[in-house]
């Protein structure tokens, strides 16, 4: 994608994402209150990811699981994870969790549409030249991948060893529809991409980010 078309890019995101805060403050007021009655612990799941360059930066979601899911389970979730609560069930179900990254956007640490950011350790496992190539644009909230494997941990769950199967399986098949995406990247992409997403959640479907967040 040519400076021009990034420049481009980002005043789009600023727009879309600066307008959905504002068109979706109540929605996302009665996400926070339903997180907060529902468990003790804070609204925002805070977790630190991979973002542009390789700057480490942490993204926000609603919380979806108990406040103490960190020190009990891996830090991937498989199927019907004991540790996400009633709310967060509903909220994973309808990705309205990820509707808090809207922030991210605005703060310019992600794009409504990139290569979704990882958590430091899987990253570390991406060969030096894919994630030279996927870490040159900013991490988004959708992307190929994030509609491809929109059941996830419904995959992981079938796995005789989740992990391993997301490290060996999942995350070098996720690298590659990254690296596409870097490679045609476009603002008619972005758009197309939105959409599809939009389509992929009417009705709402099980999957998307695999990785263990409250």
């Amino acid at each position: 994608m040519s400076t021009f078309a990034q420049v481009g890019k980002r005043g789009v995101d600023l727009l879309l994402a600066g307008a959905g805060l504002v068109l979706l403050s109540p929605v996302l007021a009665a996400i926070a209150l339903a997180v907060k009655l529902d468990s003790p612990g804070p609204v925002f799941f805070r977790q630190e990811r991979v973002g542009r360059h390789g700057v480490p930066f942490r993204i926000h979601k609603f919380r979806t699981m108990h406040a103490d899911a960190s020190r009990r389970g891996p830090e991937i979730t498989v199927g019907r994870d004991a540790r996400i609560t009633r709310v967060g069930a509903a909220l994973r179900r309808t990705k309205l969790d990820e509707l808090a990254q809207l922030i991210d956007v605005v703060q310019g640490t992600m794009s409504l549409v990139g290569p979704r950011p990882e958590v430091p350790r899987y990253a570390a496992l991406w060969p030096r030249a894919s994630a030279d190539k996927v870490l040159s644009v900013r991490p988004g909230i959708t992307d190929i991948a994030s509609i491809e494997f929109r059941s996830e941990s419904e995959l992981l769950a079938r796995a005789s060893d989740p992990e391993r199967e997301y490290r060996e399986v999942v995350l070098p098949q996720k690298l590659r529809l990254a690296e596409r995406y870097v490679d045609e990247a476009s603002l008619s992409l972005d758009l197309r991409l939105i959409l599809r997403t939009l389509a992929a959640l009417l009705p709402a479907r099980r999957g998307g980010d695999s990785h263990a967040h409250r």
